[in-house]
């Protein structure tokens, strides 16, 4: 009972209404790594004890404090991305690298006081990235139980097909507005708000998605410290972090086996554009408390993003007649604003004779207060999902540096636990685990110096390909795996 004019009402202010920000958006942006110099990165970030770098001020900003003599630091990297992913027992494998800039930053100290409790005090300006969203994957396999067609089909059940069909700039314009106009759905005979779908229950259908994302979260800072007796080091850090995150993905049904009549294939095609800026502020100390024993705390406020989404969706269907339909989604937009979770860290370092730095980090975060809001959206439903899905997270960080005269050579270990929240059954709804492994040497003298590290993080998490109340898929299971390369060089003054 398909009309074949479509008709098409231009409804500006019903774009709005198209909220497609959630509980993954959440944690996408509250979940920071460690970033910035390759010192601090041959370390896995472990520093908020030992400072007078320039990633503590995105850490530690107390760390500012233990410098002596102005700097200036500039970081190059080279990142690689890979994913191993298994679907229905298919394997595939794909990667995405990119050059970037990992740090760049100015530390001015002001000359030493002897002879005042307050030594002297410093002042830093520049970048620190704090996430690389690079990254290709490629999910494939054969599913015999179901499609994503039977979720388009479970929820057109009940509207008239009237209301999908002249729906091309409102709610069902990314979806069900598409599936009619491609005849991946259509009505019962002697239905209006019935529907069967172009595959058959029962599914039968090689399935396919490929994701690419790309872009970073970058922190520029401005930071203030003091050193007072040369034993309590002070400092804070006023961050203006801003995200670019591009996620285009193709997913497609094809029938290979010629198990479907009629039906040849489907595709979905989404293309996502993010774009932030915020704010946030960092407070930090180090106190040492003999020559060789150090101790530091710091506490980071909220990240308070404005952010923006475009999006747009395209769909097309191919049958064994060879007739083929295609429609496509108007651009969507919509300004929102997220609140991150606070931070609060610990740590303590051992400096032995100026020959060995040991640092041991611990990181608290709380994934499940993070909120998305808006003055048009209650976004009530996406926050209940934050915080049913996501938990507290403890990140724990080692790094170590053994010095030879003007030489050192680093290593180190970060363990990132799950954000996720813990099922019926105690288990994790999702894995999300993450390791670090790093390692570095460097090269240092009274004026100048130059680092070199590699960094390699792993992580297992679950991707669903589609899902609704009544349908769901196995999930793929994706291997995460990156590697960044980077190579600081500085001058001091």
């Amino acid at each position: 009972m398909k009309k074949i004019t479509l008709t098409i009402t231009f409804l500006v202010a019903a774009m709005q209404v198209l909220i497609s920000q959630n509980d993954v958006d959440a944690l996408r942006y509250s979940a920071t790594t460690f970033g910035g110099t390759a010192r601090y990165m041959a370390m896995s970030g472990s520093f908020g004890a030992l400072g007078a770098d320039f990633s503590v001020l995105s850490s530690n900003p107390g760390g500012i404090g233990l410098y002596k003599k102005s700097e200036f630091t500039f970081t190059p990297a080279f990142y690689l991305g890979e994913t191993t992913s298994t679907y229905n027992g298919t394997m595939a494998r794909d990667n995405k690298s990119n050059f970037n800039v990992s740090n760049v930053g100015f530390i001015y100290a002001s000359e030493r006081n002897e002879k005042s409790i307050v030594r002297n005090w410093q002042f830093g300006m520049g970048m620190n990235r704090l996430n690389n969203f690079n990254n290709r994957m490629i999910m494939q396999g054969f599913n015999s139980e179901n499609s994503i067609i039977d979720t388009y089909v479970e929820n057109a059940d009940g509207i008239h097909y009237e209301n999908i069909e002249n729906d091309s700039y409102g709610e069902y314009a990314y979806d069900l507005n598409l599936a009619w106009n491609t005849f991946a759905i259509d009505t019962i005979p002697g239905s209006v708000d019935q529907y069967f779908g172009a595959i058959p229950p029962g599914g039968g259908i090689f399935q396919r998605k490929d994701v690419e994302t790309w872009g970073s979260m970058n922190e520029l800072l401005l930071s203030f410290g003091t050193n007072i007796g040369d034993r309590l080091y002070l400092g804070a850090s006023f961050g203006f972090p801003f995200i670019r995150y591009f996620e285009k993905s193709t997913y497609s049904e094809t029938d290979n086996e010629n198990n479907i009549q009629g039906f040849q294939s489907i595709y979905v095609f989404e293309d996502l554009q993010t774009n932030g800026a915020g704010f946030n502020m960092k407070f930090g100390m180090i106190l040492r408390v003999t020559d060789f024993l150090r101790i530091g705390g710091a506490i980071h406020s909220p990240t308070w993003y404005s952010m923006r989404d475009s999006w747009n969706t395209e769909m097309g269907t191919e049958f064994d007649n060879n007739e083929y339909y295609s429609s496509y989604s108007p651009y969507g937009s919509y300004d929102y604003d997220l609140e991150t979770p606070w931070r609060a860290m610990g740590s303590v370092a051992v400096v032995l004779w100026r020959f060995m730095l040991l640092n041991a980090e611990y990181e608290y975060i709380d994934y499940s207060i993070a909120r998305l809001r808006s003055s048009g959206y209650n976004y009530i439903e996406e926050n209940d999902a934050v915080m049913s899905k996501y938990s507290e997270g403890h990140n724990v960080k080692l790094g170590t540096e053994l010095r030879f005269g003007h030489f050192a050579i680093r290593g180190g270990f970060g363990y990132y636990g799950s954000p996720f929240a813990e099922g019926e059954n105690g288990e994790s709804i999702n894995d999300g685990e993450k390791l670090y492994y790093s390692g570095g040497f460097g090269f240092r003298d009274k004026d100048f110096f130059i680092d070199l590290a590699y960094v390699r993080s792993e992580t297992n998490q679950d991707y669903y390909l589609y899902g609704s109340e009544n349908i769901s898929v196995n999930p793929v299971n994706n291997e995460i795996f990156t590697n960044n390369v980077l190579l600081t060089v500085g001058f001091r003054y």
